[in-house]
């Protein structure tokens, strides 16, 4: 079995309570502590990896941004999917060409530039065009950024996730969305649901399952939280 035909397994027939949890590496020492921790697969965070190569989230370059993920799946022997932020202007046939080039299987897409949502028609048609180009090589999460934009209304999140899904996303994320609403989007969503956590803070990774999570992702969390543990560290060397 290839590497994103395993990943693509790990979404499916998942029990309630049992969510996928990737950690997120920002680079190759982080990749290799969490697989050595035991889990079967990654998802890199852009803001993670911005923090790494000393630029703010949503800054870094296209060209670093791949080079770091590449770095990130050459470590490492599981599954890597890639938060490639809303695909840096690419065509869709470069920006697949340029991950699996990486040796990334699958990506994150979001559907808001510069915190303002994109148009759900013209995203999901870019979508389509995405997984055209793709077809099985790659796992595609559909970032819904409805929550993150301020629209609290868990409908709108369900209706552009539903046109996502029909475009041939894999998995949508709906990034911000409060637990309380877990349940009402993991009736209204076909297909595997991608939550946000923050470890030791809210809910669990398996109180997030048993709420409608397929999947647990910590974004730039765990980065930060090693930045804080380093300070503490450079504290104590004086």
């Amino acid at each position: 079995m290839s590497k994103v035909d395993t990943f693509r397994a790990l979404h499916h027939h998942r029990a309630p309570g049992d969510p996928l949890v990737l950690p997120g590496p920002w680079d190759a020492a982080s990749a290799r502590v969490f697989v050595e921790a035991g889990f079967p697969a990654l998802a890199t965070p852009s803001a993670g990896v911005a923090a790494s190569l000393g630029y703010e989230d949503g800054q870094t370059p296209a060209d670093e941004m791949f080079a770091a993920v590449a770095r990130i799946v050459r470590a490492v022997d599981v599954p890597v999917s890639a938060d490639v932020e809303s695909g840096y202007g690419l065509a869709p046939k470069e920006l697949v060409e340029r991950l699996l080039e990486t040796g990334a299987v699958g990506c994150n897409l979001e559907d808001s530039e510069d915190g303002v949502l994109k148009d759900p028609r013209a995203h999901a048609e870019w979508l389509a065009e995405v997984r055209a180009v793709a077809g099985d090589r790659l796992f595609v999460n559909a970032r819904v950024d409805t929550f993150a934009c301020g629209v609290q209304d868990p409908e709108r999140a369900i209706e552009r996730a539903a046109s996502y899904v029909a475009a041939g996303a894999d998995c949508v994320y709906p990034i911000g969305a409060p637990p309380q609403v877990l349940p009402l989007l993991r009736a209204g969503i076909q297909g595997p649901v991608n939550v946000g956590a923050d470890p030791g803070e809210g809910p669990s990774p398996a109180e997030l399952g048993a709420r409608g999570a397929t999947r647990i992702t910590f974004g730039p969390r765990l980065q930060r939280r090693a930045a804080r543990a380093l300070r503490e560290m450079t504290a104590q060397l004086t």
